[in-house]
C-alpha cells in the first residue's frame, strides 16, 4: 500500500487529484476539520470502498465559527488524525495553513442556500456562509468524483447538497449514518470536552430522538406533540439551554404540523459549556 502523502499548498492538490483523474481515477473526498473520531473514519472506509484514490482534507475553518464559539480551542491532533487516515488507506491529505484558504485580502464568500436560514443559520450567524464558501473552495481545488458527509451535520448536508445543484457543481454528494457510542451518544469532536456527569447529561439527546421514533410508531402525527416531547426530556435530564427540539420536512427544514411527509426530528442544546447537536429521519406514516 502506497504511503500517505500530506499536502500543503492549493496549487499541489489540484495539480496532484487533476492528474489523478486525467489519469482515470475516481477520487473521494471526505472533508474534515480534524480530531477524527470513528464517525470520520467511516467516511474514509465508504471513500475506499467505491472510489480508486481518497482524500482527506484537515483544516478548522474560521469563517464557520462565530465571535463566541470555540475557534482557539478547538481539537487539533493532526499527528494522531495521519495515523489513523494511514492505517485506513488514505491516499492523499491535505492539511493546508489557515492563509492558503484565506490569504490577505480574501473578501468573496458563499451565499448559502435558503435551507440554511433555519436552525443551526439562525442560532450561529454566518455559519453556513463560512461552510459553503470552504466546502465550495475544496470542491474547486481538489478534482473529486464523490464526497462524504455524515448524517449528523444534517443540516449542513442539506446546505451542500442544495448548494451542488444550484451551482451545477460536478460532485456527487453521498451522506453516511451517524455512528454513535454504545449507550447512544453521537460521535462528535465536541464530546471530549465532556465531563463525565455531563456525558451522562448528554445522553438526553439521543434517548429524546429515541422516544420521537417511538411516538411515530405508536400513531403520533402531530408534530408539535412529538417536538413538545424532545423539549420535555431534554429538560428532564437537567438541560437548560435548548437552541431547538423540532420535527421539520426532510428537506427543507421547514417545521412541520403533520406528519404527511419525510420528516427529521433534530435537536441542539448546550450540556455545561458544549453545544451538541443530534437528528433522526422519521419512519414514515
Amino acid at each position: 500500500m502506497p504511503a500517505l502523502r500530506t499536502i500543503t499548498t492549493a496549487a499541489a492538490i489540484h495539480a496532484e487529484t487533476s492528474a489523478q483523474r486525467a489519469a482515470g481515477r475516481s477520487i473521494g473526498l471526505v472533508p474534515t476539520m480534524g480530531a477524527l473520531h470513528e464517525g470520520h473514519l467511516s467516511l474514509v472506509r465508504r471513500a475506499r470502498a467505491e472510489c480508486d484514490a481518497v482524500v482527506a482534507t484537515i483544516f478548522v475553518n474560521p469563517t464557520q465559527f462565530g465571535p463566541s464559539e470555540d475557534f482557539s480551542r478547538y481539537p487539533r491532533t493532526l499527528e494522531k488524525d495521519l495515523e489513523l487516515l494511514a492505517e485506513l488507506g488514505c491516499d492523499l491529505v491535505f492539511a493546508p495553513a489557515q492563509d492558503e484558504i484565506y490569504p490577505p485580502g480574501f473578501s468573496t464568500y458563499v451565499e448559502p442556500p435558503a435551507v440554511a436560514a433555519l436552525l443551526e443559520g439562525k442560532h450561529r450567524p454566518g455559519h453556513f456562509r463560512g461552510v459553503g464558501t470552504v466546502v465550495l473552495k475544496l470542491f474547486n481545488l481538489i478534482s473529486a468524483d464523490v464526497a462524504y458527509f455524515g448524517q449528523k451535520d444534517y443540516q449542513q448536508s442539506l446546505v451542500i447538497q442544495h448548494m451542488v445543484r444550484d451551482l451545477n457543481l460536478p460532485i456527487q454528494i453521498t451522506i453516511c449514518p451517524i455512528l454513535r457510542e454504545s449507550d447512544g451518544l453521537a460521535l462528535s469532536s465536541r464530546n471530549r470536552y465532556l465531563s463525565p456527569t455531563e456525558r451522562q447529561q448528554a445522553l438526553a439527546l439521543s434517548r429524546s430522538l429515541r422516544q420521537a421514533e417511538e411516538l411515530v410508531r405508536s400513531g403520533l402525527r402531530e408534530a408539535r406533540a412529538i417536538a413538545a416531547a424532545l423539549r420535555n426530556e431534554l429538560a428532564a435530564a437537567g438541560i437548560q439551554r435548548i437552541d431547538y427540539a423540532t420535527v421539520a420536512d426532510a428537506q427543507t427544514l421547514a417545521e412541520l404540523n403533520t406528519l404527511d411527509r419525510p420528516a427529521v426530528a433534530l435537536v441542539a442544546c448546550h450540556v455545561g459549556t458544549t453545544r451538541l447537536i443530534d437528528n433522526c429521519l422519521l419512519p414514515l406514516p
